[in-house]
């Protein structure tokens, strides 16, 4: 793959994100033998890890669109 590529960077973006996904990391946690305590103070970060995942993906998606469309033009 060509690193320079947009298209081909938006293809692997939706194939596999970078970050775990919030699924997986979800079930991690689930394995875990945590105490209460434990178990509300990352249930409280795994909410906002799944809120910025979410905003990266789109973010990522929307810039790579836009070099892919422009690269088309090109």
């Amino acid at each position: 793959m060509d690193r320079f590529d947009p298209a081909a960077a938006l293809e692997e973006l939706n194939e596999e994100a970078r970050l775990p996904n919030p699924v997986l990391l979800r079930d991690m946690m689930l394995r875990a033998h945590l105490d209460p305590e434990q178990s509300l103070e990352l249930n409280r970060q795994f909410t906002e890890y799944q809120k910025h995942f979410g905003q990266a993906l789109k973010l990522g998606k929307t810039l790579l669109t836009s070099l892919t469309a422009k690269a088309a033009q090109s």
